[in-house]
């Protein structure tokens, strides 16, 4: 399944187990009020985050407050751990909102962390409401952006009042903290979402069976002045075999064409991919009669089994994903491109 960036590109939706990341924190806290500022209140905490969309996501975060600060919020206890925060907080990446996602993670990042959970007092047995609201500020490092460094200046809120509930600084903490943050790779082989150049693509397949036509013709017209010279009848075949287009522009590429509603290869598509050599990416799409759903089934059968076929005969299958419909026009192909 795809969503729609815009006319011309698409980004791929992540699986249940992409765009997941899980990150270690350290920092400080004082109350908010600043009345009782140090000693600062020494924080640790985990950080496991799940982003649905470059844009939004979700995070489970477990913070502990160190130290004898005699703030409202956290009592001057004698045990080590003075209090914890148990929360989950909303995640909207402003980077990728106002900017766009351009298929990777920017070198630095800005997000919106806001959030509910619950605080326990460890000496006191108390239990309160919290809330978080702060950023997230992301240094993505590496090639692939597998790894970040975060910044996140934020305030937990003590929401409870008695019988109660508002936001008041003076039973509030201030935050700062710094976290090491690692995204596991997702499906698509990457550490972060994947971008479609639908439109290229599209009229890749498009340009790619204009030209598949065109051999049939040159055949059809072979055939004619064949039968002219011989004057004897020659059954001209159903389908024109499809043929690697020698053209710079599509170098290293494949198609091979399916019938509707079948994820079957065809005597001819056989032919053309029994000529493929080396290292490849293996894209399908459907015609856009059916439902999103089955489109993307079906595209994904479609995918697979070219793929099969060609590890079959030693073919190294780097990539193969089902694209769905990609439009109204989207055709019943697969196409086969040289990996990088």
């Amino acid at each position: 399944m795809v969503l729609s960036a815009s006319a011309q590109t698409a980004v791929q939706t992540s699986k249940v187990f992409d765009n997941v990341s899980v990150g270690v924190t350290g920092g400080v806290a004082t109350p908010l009020s600043f009345n009782s500022m140090f000693p600062l209140n020494t924080v640790a905490g985990l950080r496991l985050q799940k982003d649905f969309t470059p844009v939004i996501g979700v995070q489970a975060e477990g913070l502990v407050f160190l130290n004898t600060n005699n703030g409202k919020f956290i009592n001057p206890a004698k045990t080590t751990v003075k209090a914890t925060n148990v929360g989950v907080n909303g995640i909207i990446n402003l980077s990728n909102a106002i900017l766009g996602y351009k298929g990777s993670p920017r070198f630095f990042e800005v997000s919106t962390v806001t959030g509910i959970g619950w605080i326990h007092e460890w000496e006191t047995k108390f239990n309160f409401l919290s809330a978080k609201t702060g950023l997230d500020l992301a240094f993505n490092l590496g090639k692939s952006k597998a790894h970040s460094i975060v910044i996140t200046p934020a305030i937990i809120w003590n929401l409870n009042k008695i019988s109660q509930i508002e936001f008041n600084k003076q039973r509030s903490q201030l935050l700062l903290t710094a976290s090491y943050v690692y995204h596991f790779k997702t499906s698509n082989g990457t550490h972060a979402f994947k971008v479609w150049d639908v439109g290229a693509l599209n009229d890749n397949i498009n340009q790619l069976r204009a030209e598949n036509q065109a051999l049939k013709d040159n055949n059809d017209a072979l055939l004619d002045v064949i039968k002219k010279l011989t004057n004897h009848p020659i059954e001209a075949p159903k389908t024109a075999a499809v043929q690697t287009v020698d053209s710079p522009k599509f170098v290293g590429e494949w198609v091979v064409f399916f019938a509707k509603n079948s994820a079957e290869l065809t005597d001819e598509a056989k032919q053309t991919l029994n000529t493929i050599q080396g290292t490849v990416n293996v894209t399908a799409t459907a015609s856009p009669e059916g439902t999103k759903a089955y489109n993307q089934k079906l595209s994904e059968k479609r995918a697979q089994v070219v793929a099969d076929f060609l590890k079959n005969k030693g073919v190294t299958v780097k990539t193969a994903e089902g694209l769905g419909a990609i439009n109204s026009s989207s055709n019943r192909v697969a196409i086969v491109k040289v990996a990088d």
